[in-house]
């Protein structure tokens, strides 16, 4: 047996992974929220516009809160853009009254909504001014995706929603959304920023004296390696905010306890691919050591062919004899001489110096076939169709040549999935065949709402964005 051909039955013999069913986890009531995670560049924006728009037209009020900066998707969902506002979504099916809504995270409007919340108006005021605030709400490391846990506990906590879809932030690392509140714990719980706010928390005299003492030297130091005017922002920026740290920490904490609830879904989104599947199996280590609910993988972009049972390694043989008898027969194809077209591999052509012409007389130059001579007319025809011939075998070998690379393309995926099934047997895969192209429209996302409830691909064709 061919290497190629054991590869796949042994691919075949392999325990399939358990088939994701998307539809009654995105019916159950209890079912609020559904987090699609995954590196960056899988299809998770466009997996969660799907199930949101799923999910909406069997009947749940749903919002889709994404923090993918793309416009595609407010254009797919027949919006102009997309805010910090949910907007409704017109144009589903809403036979079941349900409802969708998107929205797209405004980082910094966000932060400025926390400020506004917790802070008077004064030293709201005074916040949003400072340039270091400034700074840290539109840039800062992590903020994007500190905020975008901030947004979803505020939608969680007004309780106008039946289900809410969460595309995570497109990070370098899918983890990033996890780890944003500790790392900006960290930072607010910092020496730096302890120090900062201690003279505040001493108050009176004695918070003076630190000042001038204590802070002197350390503000110095800082001087000099920040500038006299940042340190200055970051000191009064510290002092205005201090009162309201600790709501941060608060509500990450209280985010981070709604994402372990009952409640919420987890769904990790990959590709077919070596590290797009490695970064998925990490998340899902990481998600069982948090105790987050898992719901599954979708797999995205997976490719198929209808014509499976012709192997990489039999098309490229086929390939290869059709073009190896293509080189033989060519030279002798036709063989010409002083304007007399000879017989196609006649044996009188081989070991003699005679002329073909001599066998098979044809009519004079720049006249028709002579309708009284056969051989004539047999010849002309033998002229038309020997070309006509070699270009079906040279697109035949092109066509096998393409099945090929198309099956040693699905032999790579399969063994990718395979890798992943065999550290993590009990996650359940949904996969979605690749598309021809980019989803422009509900249409679009309709069709992949209903791949993704199929949990296996139909044929899959090209690729989907």
């Amino acid at each position: 047996m061919s290497p190629d051909a054991d590869a796949h039955d042994r691919h075949r013999r392999l325990s399939p992974a358990p088939v994701l069913d998307l539809d009654p986890l995105i019916d159950d009531p209890g079912t609020r929220i559904v987090v699609c995670c995954g590196s960056g560049g899988v299809g998770k924006t466009t997996t969660a516009a799907a199930l949101g728009l799923r999910a909406a037209e069997r009947g749940r009020k749903v919002v889709v809160l994404t923090i993918d900066p793309a416009r595609r998707l407010a254009q797919s969902m027949g919006i102009d853009s997309l805010d910090n506002v949910p907007r409704r979504v017109k144009g589903l099916d809403d036979s079941a009254s349900g409802e969708l809504h998107a929205m797209m995270l405004d980082m910094k409007r966000t932060f400025d909504e926390i400020v506004e919340a917790h802070a008077d108006a004064e030293r709201a005021t005074t916040i949003l001014n400072n340039p270091f605030y400034q700074s840290l709400s539109a840039g800062f490391a992590g903020t994007q995706e500190y905020m975008a846990m901030e947004k979803l506990g505020q939608l969680r906590a007004r309780d106008e929603w039946d289900l809410i879809v969460v595309d995570t932030p497109p990070s370098r690392s899918a983890l990033d959304f996890l780890d944003a509140p500790k790392r900006l714990g960290s930072f607010l719980d910092g020496r730096l920023i302890r120090l900062l706010t201690a003279p505040a928390k001493l108050g009176g005299r004695a918070g003076m004296k630190f000042l001038n003492v204590g802070m002197s030297m350390m503000t110095g130091t800082l001087g000099k390696l920040l500038g006299g005017q940042l340190l200055k922002d970051v000191q009064t920026f510290v002092a205005a905010m201090d009162t309201t740290f600790g709501g941060f920490r608060t509500r990450a904490d209280a985010t981070y306890k709604l994402l372990q609830a009952p409640g919420t879904a987890f769904l990790v989104v990959a590709a077919p691919e070596r590290d797009a599947l490695r970064e998925a199996a990490y998340f899902v280590e990481r998600l069982a050591a948090e105790d987050m609910p898992l719901a599954g993988l979708v797999l995205n972009r997976v490719h198929g062919s209808g014509a499976d049972r012709l192997s990489a390694e039999r098309a490229l043989a086929a390939a290869e004899n059709l073009e190896a008898v293509e080189n033989l027969e060519e030279p002798r194809i036709v063989d010409q001489e002083g304007g007399k077209a000879g017989l196609r591999n006649s044996p009188d052509t081989y070991g003699s110096s005679e002329s073909p012409a001599s066998e098979a007389p044809a009519p004079d130059e720049g006249s028709p076939a002579d309708p009284k001579n056969p051989s004539s007319e047999r010849t002309e025809k033998g002229r038309s169709a020997e070309p006509a011939d070699r270009s079906v075998d040279q697109l035949t070998a092109g066509l096998l040549r393409l099945h090929a690379d198309r099956m040693q393309l699905l032999s790579r995926e399969q063994r990718t999935r395979d890798r992943f099934t065999a550290l993590h047997p009990e996650v359940a895969v949904a996969e979605v065949a690749a598309l021809p192209g980019d989803v422009h429209d509900l249409a679009g996302l309709r069709n992949i709402g209903n791949r993704l409830a199929a949990g296996r691909p139909e044929l899959p064709e090209a690729a989907v964005d």
